[in-house]
């Protein structure tokens, strides 16, 4: 393995117009070669999802901290997998063409650039939730996948749950009637991460590779492992962690793209410790419909104590010992509700019909994301995908725009054709990213 000393620091658009050609062209029997990006929780979860799949290979990792690297390759051979070409920066990844596909599991603050770099680089994507860290990367991923014609997956997987589809027609039958209120719910009972100091970054450690496009801020445990979630420089809080899943499914179910007003309130609750974004945060998005019609979707976000809700939640939790999550959505209409939970925590979704909410429809199917994806990669037909970064970009740009909304306490109202903020020039600003920046060379390119 080359240290991060030995390897060239060039930015890999240079080299973008040579290597958009090396993609190959997948016959249904070629084996997929995957690389995926970032393996010590998520990621893993990929590696060991895309090794189930037939005619497929995780050929390579990228990963900076060398103790995750090691430990993992470590997990691969008793998993009797292959051993992988492993990289510390992701820009010598690029260069490899026997790649096919590049699947990104990193911090928020890097999902965009590598997605980006793909592209240029030939490779088809699969890049987790949320897919930007700011809605103006939301846009240049749209024009990287169009550009370079690359496929492009958002991790929302629940788009891929055969239960989630039947429900979503069910809904747009008129199962429970007139349509008009969706609410997510995002209740995960996360502790305090407390205070951790600045020390000398451990060993092993490639710092300045794991901040990339962020600010490089002093080593500290709290803006290292998973909690960096919670820091604005690096991640999108809850909101965009794991309720980007939800707001998708509730924007699904509605059969509505972007808002027209958004409006979020919340804070740092209840503890004292280093977290930034918000551990309780109650959003609202307004949609001014032809006809003047409206529909709305509620949201919350809550780290603490909570209550079941339209049964979503609670049993698998409380048996696994996790304590009393609710993740899911309830659609509201003129004749009854219709609640869909996360994946292992309601039973699919249920359906309560008229005043006396009598039992409706009811089902559970699962799905795989991972193996829908390497369908396309191998059919090249865009339209069968799943999760879109077309899709996953107008439900990651309510992320954005709700916490800015709590960022700069007010109101947005928001043109669903120019894709602005009306008015607000600050806002503007927060949603293009420009209150971090991007440290050089680590930029996303004005043009893809």
């Amino acid at each position: 393995m080359k240290s991060v000393s030995d390897i060239s620091r060039r930015g890999v658009l240079a080299q973008a117009a040579g290597l958009a050609l090396s993609g190959r062209i997948l016959g249904a029997n070629d084996r997929v070669r995957i690389a995926v990006c970032g393996v010590r929780k998520r990621g893993w979860d990929h590696v060991r999802q895309f090794s189930k799949l037939p005619n497929v290979e995780v050929a390579a990792v990228c990963e900076v901290d060398e103790n995750v690297l090691n430990g993992r390759l470590g997990d691969m051979e008793k998993l009797k997998l292959a051993k992988p070409a492993t990289y510390i920066d992701v820009r010598k990844l690029m260069e490899d063409k026997t790649i096919d596909a590049v699947s990104i599991a990193t911090t928020h603050s890097w999902h965009a650039l590598i997605a980006i770099w793909a592209c240029q680089a030939g490779k088809d994507v699969y890049v987790e939730k949320p897919c930007s860290h700011n809605w103006w990367e939301g846009r240049q991923l749209i024009s990287a996948a169009k550009k370079y014609n690359r496929i492009m997956q958002h991790g929302t997987q629940g788009r891929s749950r055969q239960s989630a589809v039947e429900a979503m027609k069910k809904l747009h039958e008129g199962v429970i009637g007139d349509l008009y209120l969706a609410r997510g719910l995002c209740y995960k009972r996360r502790n305090t991460i407390g205070h951790t100091p600045a020390e000398p970054t451990p060993p092993g450690v490639h710092y300045d590779l794991w901040t990339g496009p962020a600010p490089l801020r002093p080593f500290t445990r709290n803006r290292f492992h998973y909690n960096w979630h919670w820091f604005w420089d690096t991640g999108n809080g809850d909101l965009g962690n794991q309720g980007v899943h939800q707001l998708d499914v509730a924007r699904w179910g509605l059969g509505v793209t972007f808002p027209n007003k958004v409006s979020a309130i919340g804070g740092h609750f209840l503890f004292d410790d280093d977290q930034e974004t918000p551990n309780t945060l109650n959003c609202a998005f307004q949609y001014d419909l032809p006809g003047g019609k409206r529909k709305m979707i509620e949201f919350g976000v809550r780290h603490w104590i909570t209550n079941r809700e339209a049964e979503i939640g609670t049993e698998y939790m409380y048996s696994h010992g996790q304590g009393p999550n609710s993740i899911g959505d309830i659609f509201y209409g003129s004749n009854g509700y219709l609640a869909i939970g996360d994946e292992d925590v309601l039973n699919g979704y249920r359906a309560y019909i008229g005043p006396d909410m009598t039992p409706g429809p009811t089902a559970h199917m699962g799905g795989d994301h991972f193996a829908n994806f390497i369908d396309v990669v191998r059919s090249r037909k865009k339209e069968d995908l799943h999760a879109p970064v077309e899709e996953a970009h107008i439900s990651c740009t309510l992320v954005h725009l709700a916490n800015a909304s709590y960022r700069l306490g007010r109101t947005l109202n928001f043109d669903p054709e120019t894709e602005k903020v009306i008015g607000d020039e600050e806002a503007n600003r927060l949603l293009r990213g420009e209150d971090r920046g991007y440290r050089k060379p680590f930029v996303i390119p004005e043009k893809v």
